[in-house]
């Protein structure tokens, strides 16, 4: 979105809104102006989860586009980290419901970038983040401000064998994506985006490292027997759809910020076996659970999926390394 200051007879006489899909909106069609200055609108916008791995990378680039921000720290460490990127802290964690609603209130927008990542208690973490969603929104009813929410692409029912911006949340642990479209019905300029189970980069610590380091601890690379696909996607590469996504301020917009659509989990273990040096190993469904801890409820998972409409809404494109090549260069 941008403003034009428009001039009349060389007098500066109004501000008017422009949005590239429609045109001009709220200028004088019978009056002689000439554009005289074109900038983008700035906002100050609430990241919670400022200081982590997805995070940290939104702060700067929301920063190096211009904007300002506020980011939710939980301790001082994480404090530091947000205040030497050059945001303004608020102290407080997603537990901290009055702080949530502070940040909101003072912010033009929000990023919720913040999950616990606790995934032996995942229902738990889901439920923490449903009322966190709910508690910022409570600020934000009424006005035009955008929230972006975080939802995952595990667990979502393929359309024609991938998971589409169309695909159901009704199996999804997850229950942001659910929440923040119900608020969207409400009239919040809420909107989703959807991750893959790898958001990858240097410093990584989700998914992909606990099976790098299981390989190491049972000396085998394993991977569940069948057609199981991950897609993945770069952690700047995330970061810039999230800021797309804040700057649009879509009402129940889904996006699907997907680099490599699917990469087959076996493909996976084999890199692992070869940089550990480890034998690769076929498990049987039975087999998942003893195996894989509590990550065997979302190995099964095959998550193949599409991105064509999020390009398209956001003029969105992927442009760093995948995940493999990723792995490849710094995960070993």
């Amino acid at each position: 979105m941008y403003w034009h200051q428009v001039e009349f007879n060389a007098s500066p006489v109004l501000f008017g809104y422009y949005n590239p899909p429609f045109g001009y909106i709220g200028l004088l069609s019978c009056a002689e102006f000439c554009i005289v200055e074109l900038k983008e609108q700035k906002m100050k916008v609430f990241v919670t989860g400022a200081s982590g791995f997805v995070g940290s990378a939104v702060v700067k680039e929301l920063l190096s586009a211009g904007h300002q921000v506020i980011g939710l720290a939980r301790s001082e460490q994480s404090a530091k980290i947000v205040s030497e990127a050059g945001a303004e802290v608020l102290m407080g964690s997603l537990e901290d419901l009055d702080t949530l609603k502070q940040g909101a209130s003072e912010a033009d927008g929000v990023i919720h970038a913040a999950f616990s990542h606790d995934f032996t208690d995942y229902l738990k973490a889901s439920e923490l983040d449903k009322t966190a969603i709910n508690t910022m929104c409570q600020a934000m009813l009424g006005t035009a401000k955008p929230i972006v929410v975080t939802a995952g692409i595990l667990g979502l029912e393929p359309i024609e064998g991938a998971i589409t911006e169309e695909s159901s949340t009704a199996n999804s642990p997850r229950l942001s994506e659910a929440t923040a479209l119900a608020l969207a019905e409400k009239g919040v300029h809420a909107s989703v985006v959807r991750f893959p189970p790898s958001v990858h980069d240097k410093g990584d610590k989700g998914f992909v490292p606990f099976l790098i380091q299981l390989a190491r601890n049972k000396g085998v690379a394993a991977y569940l027997e069948g057609n199981i696909r991950w897609s993945s996607v770069h952690r700047l590469d995330a970061a810039r759809a999230f800021r797309l996504a804040v700057e649009k301020s879509a009402k129940g917009a889904v996006y699907n910020v997907i680099g490599d659509n699917g990469i087959a989990l076996r493909d996976m273990a084999l890199l692992i076996g070869e940089k550990l040096n480890v034998p690769i190993k076929s498990l049987k469904d039975e087999e998942i659970d003893s195996h894989f801890d509590w990550m065997g409820r979302f190995i099964r998972f095959d998550s193949y999926a599409t991105n064509q409409k999020t390009k398209e809404l956001l003029d969105w494109e992927p442009t760093h390394i995948g995940l493999l090549e990723d792995m490849e260069e710094n995960y070993f």
